[in-house]
């Protein structure tokens, strides 16, 4: 599909008013999606476990209104006006007005909250983008009743991307790519889509305890973050290694190798954090706590054997992952030894989950 195809006929029937809401998750990539080209295009495919428990709920009021000369929106965010987050969303409704020319003939109420702490340190954009951009494709689907569920999801992601990358991979789940990649042919840089082959059982129910070694706003924005691969000295090796280590995921996944699946992922992180360290400028992400954690983790399983790993976003928190099959193992070990290295002992146990939810 091209970005055409996202684009709608002229509409015949607009509704007065209306509310709509949705519920999406968090994703963690276990490929990294680091570097970017115009209109949100990835300069390497990626792949991540959607998750569960870590999610927005976003609800959108519309109510149409006479002037229609410009977007209008109130945003809330746990009941309360958020003002320093509406020109982020005023960009995202300026960048799909095309694709959904409806947004200037309303007003809408945003109201949205996480089910993760504020100041938790985890990233909210990708489920925050995610839970909008159903909202909206929702309201066309009331004007359109000729949109399909398979057509809806994918429009949903592809507007979700123009607000986020990232946040194109919380609209379904359990294991979605994204980005161009010659293994899977229907692979697409504009959403992501299901990963279309076997996947062992073993990686249908992992879980996902994430450290919050410091909460908080980040030292670099992503999108800085992504600029700074422009003139990287070792991007296009790095976008290289992506379609590599996707290569091999396609054996590990249907065979349920983890030790493999561990080098990979565990690769990826620390990857991702070396690409930020030698950027113009460069950053140190990881705090002391981050490494002990690190250490604590790859000390655990050459003593035990028991297949926990970590992976890491462009930040200091730690994802720690591990299959259902050692899940009272791997939240003993992180209650013992590693609870300690996180921001007021707080972290959070999640899992693989299914994709977002209307509500």
């Amino acid at each position: 599909m091209t970005e055409k195809d996202f684009l709608p006929n002229p509409y015949t029937n607009l509704p007065a008013k209306g509310k709509v809401t949705w519920k999406a998750p968090s994703n963690i990539a276990l490929v990294k999606y680091w570097g970017k080209k115009a209109n949100q295009i990835p300069a390497n495919p990626s792949i991540s476990f959607t998750l569960d428990a870590c999610a927005t709920t976003t609800s959108v009021s519309y109510t149409k209104k006479e002037d229609i000369s410009q977007l209008s929106f109130d945003l809330f965010f746990e009941g309360k006006p958020k003002e320093d987050f509406k020109p982020k969303i005023l960009t995202f409704f300026e960048r799909i007005e095309a694709y959904l020319p409806f947004l200037k003939a309303y007003h809408f109420k945003i109201e949205t909250s996480n089910s993760f702490p504020h100041s938790s340190g985890i990233a909210s954009s990708a489920s925050g983008m995610a839970a909008l951009a159903l909202c909206l494709v929702e309201i066309e689907r009331t004007i359109n009743r000729d949109i399909t569920d398979t057509f809806f999801k994918k429009k949903a992601s592809f507007l979700a991307r123009l607000g986020s990358g990232s946040a194109c991979r919380s609209i379904e789940g359990d294991l979605i790519q994204w980005g161009e990649y010659a293994g899977i042919s229907e692979s697409s840089n504009l959403y992501g889509i299901n990963y279309p082959f076997e996947v062992n059982a073993i990686f249908k129910n992992f879980h996902d305890s994430i450290l919050l070694v410091h909460k908080g706003q980040k030292q670099v924005s992503s999108s800085l973050g992504h600029d700074l691969m422009h003139d990287h000295p070792y991007a296009e090796r790095r976008f290289t290694q992506a379609h590599e280590n996707l290569d091999k995921l396609k054996k590990v996944f249907e065979s349920g190798n983890l030790d493999d699946f561990i080098k990979i992922v565990e690769s990826e992180a620390l990857t991702l954090h070396a690409m930020m360290m030698t950027s113009m400028p460069y950053f140190v992400l990881m705090k002391p706590d981050t490494l002990e954690i690190i250490n604590k983790i790859w000390a655990f399983r050459e003593a035990t054997k028991v297949p926990i790993c970590f992976t890491l976003d462009a930040g200091a928190n730690v994802h720690v992952l591990y299959p259902e099959s050692v899940k009272e193992k791997a939240i003993q070990f992180i209650q013992d030894e590693l609870v300690v290295h996180c921001e007021n002992g707080h972290y959070i146990c999640d899992k693989i989950g299914q994709g977002a939810m209307s509500k």
